[in-house]
């Protein structure tokens, strides 16, 4: 059972809501601005609170942030309420938190609650980036791009058929409240790698430095627009890969936590001119490989090929695939992609790609 609903969540007047035990898994993005209030206070209010799931550290921590949830923790509610702020690319750890959380739903047949998203816009549009994963891939990752265009509630609807839960989801729209119209998704730092309004055009291909030993400026209060290394050079002639309408500064920058926490990294800031259109994506591979031809030292880590999930784009870091083929073969999974999101789209706008 599906439905997508347009009032706000306060006004839905499911028993499993009014009267049943209800848990809310959440963020810091969970708060309503009109009512000065956090997700799960309107069922504190209402005496049937029973659980919160939330990260451990506070909002604005060095750690990448998760939420754990067990079987036994769900067991005995009626409904489970998710309210947190994709940030628009298929790595982020907080929706794959979401994913573990449908998929051990699903283990507890007709024993799960019901669940309910609270949905937000995508801070990183409707752009889309990239392939669905094939071959090896990280866990609780559904088969969508890299840069997917959706949103959670979306992205929800998609997983729920996709692993075959038979549990009832009921997105609320992100227009159904005062707060989703009037703030912008960005506001709020959906975590603290994603400060900010430029963040999200850079994650798409920037999150795959964490798995490199470059630093894709973590530590700094501009993740993901820095990337840099205590060996990279910078001050030799070194012409980078740098597509149309983005500048690509030298600079110096140490890291307060991370990877070179307290060490002097050089590197480059990625600057985009108004109105370019960036395949961070893209960019970022071209990157990579050309540091992989350069610096000896330079390292893919565990996790590079499970989080890129694709052999062409793989063989394009390695060398053995062209520029013009992997662009060829990122055009055909994007088109390949948006034709398949379209099933699931809840909101006017569509999935684009860039041209």
């Amino acid at each position: 059972m599906f439905s997508f609903r347009t009032t706000p969540l306060e006004e839905q007047l499911d028993k499993s809501l009014v009267e049943g035990q209800v848990g809310c898994f959440c963020t810091q993005n969970s708060w309503d601005a009109d009512k000065g209030r956090y997700l799960y206070d309107l069922f504190r209010e209402r005496g049937n609170l029973a659980r919160i799931f939330s990260p451990q550290d506070t909002e604005l921590t060095p750690a990448i942030g998760h939420i754990e949830v067990r079987a036994e923790d769900i067991k005995g509610l009626s409904a489970l309420v998710v309210e947190i702020q994709d940030v628009g690319a298929r790595y982020f750890s907080y929706t794959g938190d979401v994913f573990h959380l449908m998929s051990v739903m699903k283990d507890l047949g007709d024993d799960a609650p019901s669940l309910y998203i609270v949905d937000h816009m995508n801070p990183a549009g409707r752009t889309v980036e990239g392939s669905m994963p094939s071959g090896d891939c990280e866990p609780y990752v559904p088969k969508v791009a890299h840069r997917h265009g959706l949103t959670l509630g979306e992205l929800a609807n998609l997983y729920h058929n996709e692993i075959g839960a038979r549990y009832p989801l009921h997105v609320i729209s992100a227009m159904a409240s005062e707060s989703g119209r009037r703030l912008m998704p960005w506001t709020i730092a959906p975590s603290s790698d994603i400060p900010g309004l430029f963040t999200c055009d850079m994650y798409s291909g920037g999150a795959l430095w964490n798995s490199t030993n470059v630093t894709p400026g973590i530590g700094t209060p501009r993740p993901y627009e820095y990337i840099g290394a205590p060996f990279i050079k910078t001050d030799r002639y070194d012409p980078l890969p740098q597509p149309a309408g983005v500048l690509l500064r030298p600079c110096s920058f140490t890291p307060a936590c991370g990877r070179y926490a307290g060490q002097k990294c050089y590197g480059y800031q990625i600057i985009l001119e108004p109105g370019a259109g960036y395949h961070s994506l893209m960019h970022t591979l071209q990157l990579i490989r050309h540091f992989h031809e350069r610096y000896p030292v330079f390292e893919l880590q565990d996790g590079f090929f499970a989080k890129l999930a694709d052999p062409v784009l793989a063989g394009f870091v390695s060398g053995s695939v062209s520029a013009e083929e992997a662009r060829g073969h990122m055009k055909s999974e994007e088109q390949k992609w948006i034709r398949k999101a379209k099933k699931y789209i809840l909101y006017e706008n569509q999935p684009y790609r860039i041209k």
